[in-house]
C-alpha cells in the first residue's frame, strides 16, 4: 500500500516571532518607501512652483485672453494657444483610439493562447522594443514613410468625401493624421504591456468556468476575460493618453505647426508640447513667461486627465466589488 504524501514543515520556525534582523529590514524598507514618496511629491511641487513662478509675468500680462486667442505672432507680441490646446487634445484622442484598439487586441492575442508560449514571448519582446526607439526616429520615419504612404489614400478621401469635415482638406505634407498615426505607435507598447498584465492577472479558474458553462473561446475572452480585466485595461488607456499629451519631438516634426483649429484629419495643426519645443531656443525675456504659461496649461491638462482617469478606475473597482 502506498504511503500518503506528507509535508515536512518546521512549525517551530513559523510560529516564532520575527527576529531583530527581520524587523530591521522591514523598518528600513518602510522608511525608504516613505522617503521615496516624499521625494517624488517634493519634486513635483518644485517643478510646478518653478514653472508657475516664471509663468506669472505671462499670466499677469495676457490672462485668459491667451487661452482663447488663436494668433501666435512673436513680432507683434500676440500669443494665443487655443489652436495648440485643440491640436494637443485632438491628436491625442485620435492616437488613443488607434493605439488603444491595436494595443488591447495585441494583448488579447499574446495572452489568450493564440500563439505558442515561446513565439508569444518573441512578439512581446518586439512590442516592448518599440518603446525604446527615440522620438526623433519616429519623426523621421513619419516624414519619409508614413506621409508618402497615406497621401494617395487621403487624396481619394478628399475627392470623394470632401464634404465631410474630417476629409475637407488635402494632405500636402505634415498634418494631423500622420502625427496621430505615429503617436499611436508610440503609445502602443504602454497600452499593450499594461493590458497584458491585466489579462494575465485574471485567475485561470475564471476562464475555465466560462468553458464549463459552454462558452466558446471568443465568448470566454470578450464576455469574461476582458470585462474582468477592464479596470487594468482602462488604466493602460489612461497611461497611453498621458504619454500622448506630453509627446514633443515626433509631433513637432509631423503635425505641421500651424495655429489653426480644424476638424480635418489632413490639415496641419499644432500642439502645446511642439509649441514649447520650437519657440524656447529663440525666446526672449518676455516670451519666457508666455511659454511657461503654456507649459503650465499643458501640465494642468495632463493632471486633469490623470485625475479623471483615476476617478473612473476607482468607480469601476467599486462597481466590480459590489
Amino acid at each position: 500500500m502506498q504511503k500518503p504524501f506528507t509535508f515536512n514543515v518546521d512549525t517551530d520556525s513559523i510560529c516564532q516571532p520575527p527576529s531583530s534582523s527581520t524587523l530591521l529590514v522591514d523598518r528600513t524598507f518602510r522608511i525608504l518607501a516613505r522617503l521615496g514618496v516624499i521625494i517624488i511629491l517634493a519634486l513635483v511641487v518644485a517643478i510646478v512652483l518653478e514653472i508657475g513662478v516664471k509663468a506669472i509675468p505671462g499670466i499677469q500680462k495676457y490672462g485668459l485672453d491667451m487661452l482663447t486667442g488663436t494668433v501666435w505672432d512673436v513680432g507683434q507680441q500676440q500669443f494665443g494657444i487655443l489652436p495648440a490646446i485643440w491640436g494637443t487634445l485632438y491628436s491625442s484622442l485620435i492616437a488613443l483610439l488607434i493605439g488603444g484598439f491595436f494595443g488591447i487586441s495585441m494583448a488579447i492575442f499574446l495572452t489568450q493562447d493564440f500563439l505558442p508560449p515561446r513565439l508569444a514571448a518573441v512578439f512581446r519582446t518586439i512590442v516592448e522594443l518599440l518603446a525604446a526607439i527615440p522620438s526623433v526616429v519616429y519623426g523621421l520615419w513619419g516624414i519619409f514613410v508614413v506621409i508618402p504612404f497615406i497621401r494617395p489614400l487621403t487624396d481619394v478621401l478628399n475627392e470623394s468625401l470632401g464634404w465631410i469635415p474630417f476629409f475637407s482638406s488635402t494632405l500636402s505634407g505634415p498634418g494631423l493624421l500622420p502625427a496621430a498615426l505615429v503617436l499611436a505607435i508610440m503609445i502602443l507598447p504602454t497600452i499593450a504591456a499594461v493590458s497584458q498584465d491585466a489579462l494575465r492577472s485574471v485567475p485561470l479558474k475564471t476562464k475555465q468556468a466560462a468553458y464549463g458553462m459552454g462558452a466558446t473561446h471568443w465568448e470566454a475572452i470578450l464576455k469574461v476575460m476582458v470585462p474582468t480585466a477592464a479596470t487594468g485595461i482602462f488604466g493602460s488607456l489612461v497611461l497611453g493618453l498621458g504619454r500622448a499629451l506630453g509627446e514633443t519631438m515626433a509631433l513637432a516634426m509631423l503635425v505641421g505647426n500651424s495655429n489653426q483649429i480644424s476638424l480635418s484629419l489632413f490639415a496641419p495643426a499644432n500642439t502645446l508640447a511642439a509649441l514649447l519645443a520650437l519657440n524656447f531656443p529663440e525666446a526672449g525675456p518676455n516670451e519666457i513667461g508666455v511659454l511657461m504659461y503654456a507649459a503650465l496649461v499643458l501640465m494642468l491638462i495632463t493632471l486633469v486627465v490623470n485625475i479623471l482617469g483615476s476617478m473612473m478606475i476607482m468607480y469601476a473597482q467599486r462597481g466590480t466589488k459590489s
